[in-house]
């Protein structure tokens, strides 16, 4: 058995603390002190009289875990005395035998160091008991993984018959007196089973999150769920993203698909944007959509005009954003005499695809294209923001392209919210008279695509058959093109019917 050196050091080096000459370690810095012991005498060094050609190592064996490697007698030389290195002794036994049948004539065969299945419970059998000791004595692999390893017999005290020395088996009298061996540390324990619905850690995918959006188990906090949303129904799609600078997402969105009363489809995507300098803007947005989906989802049934439900779902999602300015669950804002100056507000486009008809509303600067399947017709921006750079170009002070080059040119004079002006929705009917695609976003994807035209070559050709697809491509041209803002997007297909296509 090898011993560990001896140091002849009265203090140690790190920390000059007295040292002993047995210690191996500092006891008050943990330095290693066999670093530090002084070296035997140098002896000469001999040269080989013939440099050694190192060959390549062999290439490892497909499905081998380890390292195929060279071995002294492997490689060409001489020793220090100047003659020839002796061959590699034959493997004792039939196993060596069989090796050498093996070995092709043209060189010596590369050998693998022997492979020992790998456990996380402990150390493995395979390495410890029989079959596996004879394995490695052999000069082979232990069992394969997955193996059954048998237990291990009484070791004999005699050298057996292929001359290798077998450990005798420990004295029970001596293991009698000896203290009982501490029991090994137990694994700690597996985290409990979330609850049946409850949501799982993104990260360790075996914690419960709390309400806090944090996981309980590994501690780490998880996305919110509206960074990214998508929903594809039949026959409307949309997604909705963070983007790449914002630290939230202030868009929602809200998409259905219903009856009217003679039993003809119809289909509505509500989309909306958050007012950044407003208070609570995510949940000025969240309100109004899914107001006036609830909205559309009990008008239309019941046979009133699109246009007109249309008009008063703005109108109910108007109302129930400015009630977040009076929730009285805001202490901050409850006797803020100024607290309407700066209300949760947001912008509101919505689209209805029924009964041959387009309708489209909105308020603010979120938009509704038309992109026709048949790309050689025109497409159309079907609604006029309520912006400065709008009012300029109305007005005739300005062209579009100076009106939207202005740092003014988005500062919005339509919203919803309890600080807005005197509210009148916008609304329009269309009859298309061919099929195509209705897009309804935001501020988010329109900026990277500001014109119709800009907007129709973005539009996947294949949109009407693959909707969800079609939103997650124009939602990834906005993040191409910097992801400054939140993005939002909702397609409707539109089918152009020649006959009962019904009236406006």
């Amino acid at each position: 058995m090898s011993q560990m050196p001896q140091h002849e050091l009265s203090a140690c080096p790190g920390c000059a603390e007295p040292l002993d000459s047995n210690d191996r370690f500092c006891g008050a810095c943990g330095h290693d002190l066999s670093a530090a012991a002084v070296p035997e005498p140098d002896r000469p060094t001999i040269a080989i009289g013939t440099p050694v050609d190192w060959p390549e190592a062999p290439a490892r064996e497909p499905g081998s875990l380890s390292t195929s490697t060279q071995h002294p007698g492997d490689l060409p030389g001489t020793d220090s005395g100047g003659r020839d290195l002796a061959a590699t002794p034959p493997a004792r036994g039939a196993a060596g035998a069989e090796a050498a049948a093996a070995a092709p004539e043209a060189g010596r065969p590369a050998r693998d160091l022997p492979t020992i299945p790998v456990r996380t419970d402990g150390p493995h059998a395979a390495a410890t008991s029989g079959d596996g000791l004879a394995a490695l004595a052999a000069g082979g692999r232990g069992p394969a993984r997955g193996a059954a390893v048998p237990a291990q017999a009484p070791a004999p005290t005699a050298t057996a018959a292929d001359g290798d020395f077998r450990l005798a088996a420990p004295d029970p009298r001596t293991a009698a007196a000896q203290p009982p061996a501490a029991p090994a540390p137990s694994a700690p324990p597996a985290p409990s089973a979330p609850p049946a619905g409850a949501k799982v850690c993104v990260a360790c995918r075996a914690g419960h999150v709390d309400p806090d959006g944090y996981c309980e188990n590994c501690g780490h906090a998880q996305p919110r769920e509206r960074d990214h949303m998508e929903q594809e129904l039949a026959t409307v799609a949309a997604v909705s993203d963070r983007g790449l600078r914002h630290h939230r997402n202030e868009d929602a969105f809200a998409v259905a698909a219903t009856t009217l009363p003679g039993g003809s489809p119809a289909t509505l995507a509500i989309v909306c944007d958050g007012v950044s300098s407003a208070t609570r803007p995510d949940e000025a947005s969240a309100t109004a959509a899914d107001t006036a989906g609830r909205s559309l989802l009990a008008a239309l049934p019941r046979g009133t005009n699109p246009q007109q439900a249309m008009h008063e779902a703005i109108v109910a999602a108007a109302e129930a954003v400015n009630a977040l300015a009076e929730d009285p669950a805001q202490d901050a804002m409850e006797h803020d005499p100024h607290r309407h100056q700066n209300a949760p507000a947001c912008t509101i486009v919505g689209a209805i695809v029924a009964d041959g008809l387009l309708i489209v509303g909105w308020i603010g600067d979120s938009r509704a294209y038309w992109v026709p399947d048949d790309r050689t017709t025109a497409p159309a921006r079907l609604t006029q923001d309520d912006s400065w750079a709008a009012q300029m170009v109305a007005a005739g002070l300005m062209n579009e392209a100076q009106a939207y080059a202005d740092e003014r040119a988005h500062a919005i004079t339509g919203w919803l919210g309890a600080d807005a002006y005197e509210l009148e929705p916008h609304t329009a009917a269309f009859k298309p008279d061919r099929s195509g695609v209705v897009v309804v976003c935001t501020d988010g994807l329109w900026n990277y695509a500001e014109g119709a035209d800009d907007m129709a070559r973005i539009v996947p050709a294949d949109t009407a058959g693959r909707l969800l697809h079609g939103a997650q491509v124009l939602v990834g041209h906005a993040l191409d093109g910097g992801g400054h803002d939140n993005v939002t997007v909702a397609l409707l297909p539109f089918t152009f019917a020649p006959q009962g296509a019904g009236s406006a």
